[in-house]
């Protein structure tokens, strides 16, 4: 699909800085790697979905000190990566959208969801031509994925409040108050604690997230 690009709003996998939640139950070092093991997976997925070319990356921090930092730049080869800019999540992520060149659509995700298929991204795509907005609900009452047929729009979210409970109704309401429709994306679920990672990894047994998960659970 050449005619989409796919935008990544992720943080350097940093131990102590990623992931704190599962820290909890595995420890800072592990919760990174299995952060690490989750970008990993998402830039696969969006690689996949769309090419290289039409990727990029609106990233926190810096690959330099991740764990695994080499070998996620080097699944970077041919995206395009920029830093994020703000200090709070809901202005980094209208500015990370704001930042994009002129073009087509976007499709944005996170890196919470690594069990994300090319078929889940292609298919908000394919949602994009019905709608000027496609909105994919997380279990936890967030969102994980948000397409935007002008990327422009995502001003909108810099008053949502991110990482709450109503977060997916706030954002769906902010889009609708700004004049746009609406399509709704399949629900998934983020990895935010042990119990999200258990139960992810078994959603996607062959991929990175779940060897790495396998390798640290407690």
């Amino acid at each position: 699909m050449s005619d989409v690009r796919a935008l990544v709003v992720a943080k350097a996998p940093v131990a102590g800085q990623v992931k704190t939640r599962l820290a909890v139950h595995v420890g800072a070092r592990a919760a990174a790697e299995v952060a690490a093991s989750a970008l990993l997976d998402t830039i696969a997925s969006c690689e996949a979905a769309f090419g290289a070319r039409a990727c990029l990356l609106a990233l926190a921090g810096d690959l330099s000190e991740a764990v695994r930092g080499e070998e996620i730049g080097e699944a970077l080869e041919g995206w395009a990566v920029r830093p994020q800019r703000g200090p709070g999540f809901a202005e980094r992520l209208a500015n990370a959208h704001a930042d994009l060149p002129a073009g087509p659509p976007v499709v944005q995700i996170g890196m919470d969801t690594p069990q994300v298929r090319p078929e889940d991204l292609r298919a908000v795509a394919v949602a994009l031509r019905d709608h000027e907005a496609v909105l994919g609900p997380a279990e936890d009452g967030g969102w994980w994925v948000l397409g935007l047929r002008d990327p422009s729009a995502a001003t909108l979210l810099r008053d949502v409040s991110m990482s709450a409970p109503t977060t997916y109704d706030e954002t769906r309401a902010a889009l609708i108050g700004g004049g746009l429709t609406v399509g709704t994306a399949r629900t998934m679920r983020d990895v935010d604690d042990a119990a999200d990672a258990r139960a992810v990894a078994g959603l996607a047994a062959a991929g990175e997230f779940a060897r790495t998960w396998r390798a640290v659970a407690p």
